[in-house]
């Protein structure tokens, strides 16, 4: 066992000597192929947002863009198309005067005061509705009892 211990020993002496040897002339490889320059380093990029190697040309005629076509934001609120939303009175306590609306469309549920609801809801009644931000987050407001 002990010849086989140093033979392996010998072995992956051999190995580690041999990778060192061809780090160091890889390494010489590089200094003589040349040093490379900031030049060589540098990457643009073009209008279209590709990285090139060549600069951009100076005397290229640029493309004028009229700031009113750039549109960055949302849609202003008059475009929008208000989505009704709709869900069930999950709880209503008329004694209090208050109740949780279910959205239909996930599980959210949200609170309504009786003074944004309709005399007559009741458990049940299929709704639709708008959200306000309330003291406490979203609210129903403005709920119509919907057939």
């Amino acid at each position: 066992m002990a010849k086989s211990n140093s033979f392996n020993k010998r072995e992956l002496e051999k190995k580690k000597d041999q990778k060192r040897k061809e780090k160091q002339q890889r390494k010489e490889e590089r200094k003589a192929g040349g040093v490379s320059s900031f030049d060589e380093m540098i990457a643009y990029v073009d209008e279209n947002g590709v990285i090139t190697d060549t600069p951009p040309d100076p005397d290229k005629k640029k493309e004028e863009v009229e700031l009113d076509n750039i549109l960055i934001s949302t849609p202003k609120k008059e475009e929008m198309e208000e989505v009704a939303l709709r869900g069930r009175v999950e709880h209503f306590n008329p004694d209090k005067g208050y109740g949780f609306i279910k959205s239909l469309s996930d599980t959210n549920k949200y609170f309504f005061h009786i003074s944004n609801a309709p005399a007559d809801i009741a458990e049940g009644n299929i709704v639709t509705y708008e959200l306000e931000r309330g003291d406490r987050g979203m609210s129903a407001v403005n709920i119509v009892l919907t057939k």
